[in-house]
């Protein structure tokens, strides 16, 4: 009995922010779709939850960025065929520890102790200065 792994395809999405790097926004590896780790970057480069006034001051909303950061991945998924519900898991990337309570209320606004398996991290910085978040996910969508 051999195992089957499938093919592997890997997509950049043209609607979404284009990624920093060499790497897709999302690879298929035979049942299972792997996103890249995620932001509340918009197409445009602007990023959701992150203002700054005339003067320079600078207001960053977790609460905003989370749920950017979620649409976001509900948006590569819904192209790839698949919806929040196929998550099985997250790894979370916080810029603050602080930050987790307003990250937490809205993760729980779209998943419930049956969504996915979840590990949370406190990372130095990310690309950004504005970015609090971001994260990277794994679903299960088997091929057709």
């Amino acid at each position: 009995m051999g195992s089957r792994v499938g093919k592997t395809e890997s997509k950049v999405l043209p609607n979404k922010a284009k990624p920093r790097g060499k790497y897709p926004h999302l690879k298929r590896a035979g049942d299972f779709l792997i996103l890249s780790g995620t932001s509340a970057r918009r197409a445009d480069n602007s990023i959701a939850g992150a203002e700054v006034d005339r003067l320079g001051t600078t207001r960053l909303d977790i609460r905003e960025q989370t749920r950017a950061v979620i649409e976001n991945i509900r948006d590569i998924l819904q192209q790839a065929g698949a919806q929040l519900n196929d998550v099985v898991e997250v790894t979370t990337f916080l810029v603050n520890m602080n930050d987790f309570g307003g990250y937490n209320e809205v993760y729980g606004e779209y998943f419930g102790y049956d969504g996915p398996a979840r590990t949370t991290i406190a990372v130095h910085q990310l690309p950004h200065p504005h970015l609090l978040i971001e994260i990277r996910a794994v679903a299960y969508k088997p091929e057709k």
